[in-house]
């Protein structure tokens, strides 16, 4: 079992703070598609686990679940990546006054500056995992961050992005610092997320306070026909 609340933060929030969001079976939770593409289960050396979660995924389904080095029988590995964890250990966190609150009305905004900058995947009711905020020149979203997930004690700092056109302004810092204003006024701390290979991001994070935690894989996997057979027999 994990003996931290980050080495599975998908389960311990959605069976905490964002409880409200789980479909769940047994062992297994998720987000409802429109919301993120996570799964978890609260175990991952458990077949009981992994049977509830080809019951949630039905057949066909696939699972986006973190720290799956090879799949468990019973499932097949779709594609993988790999990701590092980072947790606060001296960021400094302060308001921003150019920053505004991002509503589910910006979202088309939000989902316009996501194609053109590709921090990872954004849905339409992301924006509802927490506070997401950006800063607009001439009217225009050109950056944003934002809260995404949410185990007891912690909150993700997600979807850290910049237009091209408005890159080495110091904008992302200053969402970063300011996403992390509202974290710690709540008495919780700041942890993220990124790719292995993001190189830049990860030198910038570490420079504004952030201390690498863990090295982690996210799989995508897919259940074969039998193991749901099985469950649902």
């Amino acid at each position: 079992m994990s003996s931290h609340v980050l080495d599975n933060p998908a389960w311990a929030a959605l069976t905490g703070p964002h409880a409200h969001f789980a479909e769940r079976v047994g062992k297994a939770a998720r987000y409802p598609a429109d919301v993120t593409s996570f799964h978890a289960v609260a175990d991952t050396a458990d077949a009981r686990a992994w049977a509830d979660l080809a019951a949630l995924v039905g057949p066909g389904g696939t699972a986006s679940v973190r720290g799956v080095t090879q799949p468990p029988p019973g499932w097949e590995t779709v594609r993988t990546g790999h990701g590092v964890q980072l947790t606060d250990t001296g960021l400094r966190a302060e308001a921003d006054p150019e920053a505004v609150r991002l509503r589910p009305a910006d979202v088309p905004e939000i989902l316009d500056l996501v194609a053109r900058t590709r921090p990872g995947p954004f849905l339409p009711r992301t924006v509802a995992m927490g506070t997401y905020i950006g800063i607009r020149r001439h009217g225009r979203l050109v950056a944003m961050a934002g809260e995404r997930l949410h185990p007891p004690g912690w909150t993700e700092i997600s979807a850290v992005c910049t237009d091209p056109g408005h890159r080495g302004q110091g904008l992302a810092t200053r969402l970063v610092r300011a996403v992390a204003a509202g974290i710690k006024e709540r008495g919780e701390r700041p942890f993220l997320h990124a790719s292995a290979t993001n190189a830049g991001a990860i030198r910038l994070y570490e420079s504004i306070g952030f201390t690498l935690r863990s090295r982690t894989v996210f799989a995508l996997l897919r259940p074969v026909e039998a193991a749901v057979l099985e469950e649902t027999a």
